[in-house]
């Protein structure tokens, strides 16, 4: 029998409670099957909705004992490191942790690597639990005797609560009273009877920088892509590759070819714009099935309100980002696949900084390291739309303390951007590919020009645009998160059309 490719479960509502009540109805822009959950514990009840993928059963989502239950979305990727701190063997990433909090209580999850959210529920507390990079976003609402909590804000829309009370250091949704994020690498400690919560981080960028030999960053920096990559593959299965021909997502299909001995990749591209001959280059040299899928533009300008729906950010640079990624994963059909990118590269390695001043550098790296959270850039929800999973290497947590602490000048050397990955996989990418500049998925397929146009051609002077982008964004996360529309009825022209009047008379 074929090893289960995908997590057991990919989100979850629940309810962690003291009295009796009434999970309520849950709404997931996520694809997939609903399997409910009811634990009775002493001194309070976990109730709860997975949604998971229909050809595996959800059960390692789940764990509980007589005093205990855990709920989890996602997966770690630590798991024999795990095991080797307890005395038994568990199966499954919830009856894992189960026994690592019995064992070492919040402080349970500073051991953790992986990509997931969870809910604990044990002696009357409630403990909230966000991966180290918050990769899955993790919604609460608490007031007195219970805990709502989700991975998707949508699924709190209609519970949201303005009688909650405020937990320190999360933040606030938008247009949800009550309704706030868990801090990535943080656990949020909910007393149930006393209605108090506290916070604690269990993951911090690091703010120190190794200084490192050339040979010995290279090396470090190979071993732990590889390591990252390979715990992220099913056994005997064909790992698929979102690839688009730069040194982030086909260092990440070198090290999955090496590690599987197949591969599987597929590029995306508008008529406008695309990078296939870049991703075939790479594809061709690694003997890769490759595919490769053009989106029209107007589809993909179309698809605005899937994006909003799916990321639940405000951030309109956020969204041109994934917008081509959620135009792939909707396009890409066939069944539910478990696909590796190579997103988020540029954030502790400084990309998209074209900046040869290394204390200059350096800052950058702190503040895109310092301000990454809540964003949604890598929440697996943007995939799920289409039933597939999504993983990041480069955001794996070990490869992220690597990366985070190298000093500048291993960043940027030789007057090249990501100086050090690009040596790290020079021997098996091929030089064009190791040379090639940097460029964005939402540059490569066009999407920030198209953007910009669109709104241009609805008479948005050119200095308005950007603000006129932070409208759009924001309407449509009010009628998609808040307001429970699906993206199939909203009309990305109207609201664009409507924002644009606006912006244009303020103007006047």
């Amino acid at each position: 029998m074929a090893a289960q490719d995908l997590p057991a479960a990919f989100g979850f509502l629940a309810s962690a409670r003291t009295g009796g009540g009434r999970l309520p109805e849950a709404v997931f822009a996520t694809r997939g099957s609903l399997t409910g959950v009811d634990a009775r514990l002493p001194g309070q009840t976990l109730t709860a909705t997975l949604v998971h993928s229909p050809e595996f059963p959800p059960d390692a989502a789940q764990a509980r004992d007589t005093d205990i239950a855990v709920l989890i979305a996602g997966e770690l990727y630590n798991r024999e490191e795990l095991r080797s701190v307890l005395d038994s063997e568990p199966d499954g990433d919830a009856r894992l942790i189960l026994e690592l909090v019995r064992r070492y209580g919040p402080h349970a999850f500073r051991l953790l690597n992986g990509r997931f959210a969870a809910v604990v529920s044990t002696g009357g507390h409630a403990l909230l639990a966000a991966d180290h990079a918050g990769s899955v976003p993790l919604y609460v609402c608490v007031a007195p005797g219970e805990v709502l909590a989700a991975t998707e804000a949508k699924a709190l829309a209609g519970q949201s609560d303005p009688r909650g009370f405020p937990l320190a250091g999360a933040r606030r949704v938008h247009g949800l009273p009550g309704v706030y994020q868990v801090p990535a690498g943080a656990v949020i400690d909910v007393d149930l009877a006393a209605g108090t919560a506290g916070t604690e981080r269990t993951w911090a960028p690091p703010l120190a920088r190794r200084i490192m030999e050339e040979s010995e960053a290279v090396a470090a920096v190979r071993a732990a892509l590889e390591r990252a990559v390979t715990a992220r593959i099913t056994p005997g299965r064909t790992p698929l590759v979102v690839l688009s021909g730069g040194i982030d997502s086909s260092g990440v299909a070198a090290c999955a070819h090496r590690a599987a001995g197949a591969l599987e990749s597929v590029s995306m591209g508008t008529d406008t714009s695309d990078e296939f001959a870049q991703a075939r280059l790479v594809a061709d040299h690694l003997g890769a099935g490759h595919r490769e899928i053009t989106v029209p533009t107007a589809d993909l300008l179309a698809q605005l309100p899937y994006a909003v729906w799916a990321a639940e950010s405000l951030d309109p640079h956020i969204i041109e980002y994934l917008l081509p990624l959620v135009a792939l994963y909707r396009a890409l059909g066939g069944p539910a696949r478990r696909i590796l990118t190579g997103y988020g590269a540029d954030i502790p390695l400084a990309g998209m900084h074209r900046e040869d001043r290394l204390p200059n550098l350096d800052t950058a790296v702190a503040y895109d390291m310092a301000t990454f959270d809540g964003l949604n850039e890598m929440t697996p929800v943007l995939s799920a739309l289409g039933g597939h999973w999504t993983t990041h290497p480069y955001w794996d947590r070990e490869v992220l303390d690597l990366l985070v602490s190298l000093e500048a000048g291993l960043k940027r050397r030789y007057g090249r951007d990501k100086w050090v990955l690009r040596a790290a996989l020079a021997d098996v990418l091929p030089e064009a590919t190791v040379k090639r500049p940097k460029l964005g998925v939402h540059e490569g397929s066009g999407t920030t020009s198209s953007f910009s146009l669109l709104l241009q051609e609805q008479g948005v002077a050119e200095q308005h645009v950007e603000a006129a982008k932070t409208q759009v964004v924001r309407e449509l996360f009010d009628l998609t998160v808040v307001g429970g529309r699906r993206p199939a009825e909203v009309s990305t022209d109207e609201v664009v059309r409507s924002v644009a009047e606006r912006v244009s008379k303020d103007a006047a």
